[in-house]
């Protein structure tokens, strides 16, 4: 078997398509795990705002407790009202 120029020219295409279809399916991979990262981040920031949207809630039901009004009140009727909301959805 002899080795000539075509048949060299042959297994470097074939070797080159073989590393673009190998470099597309590890950059589709790397995708799926960042889409996968983000996920995760954004479901740990939500938990995050839950709980100080509570702690929040909390306090101004304290103030109210001491006698504080008003903004006070209003601010704890939208909070509730969007905790309801947001309970439903």
């Amino acid at each position: 078997m002899t080795i000539t120029s075509e048949t060299i020219i042959t297994i470097a295409a074939v070797i080159t398509a073989l590393g673009v279809i190998f470099g597309v399916v590890f950059g589709i991979y790397r995708w799926y795990l960042k889409q996968n990262k983000k996920d995760d981040d954004i479901r740990e920031i939500k938990e995050e705002q839950t709980l100080l949207t509570f702690g929040v809630l909390a306090c101004l039901k304290g103030l109210k407790e001491q006698g504080c009004d008003g903004p006070v009140t209003n601010a704890i009727e939208q909070i509730e009202k969007h905790i309801n909301k947001q309970a439903h959805k």
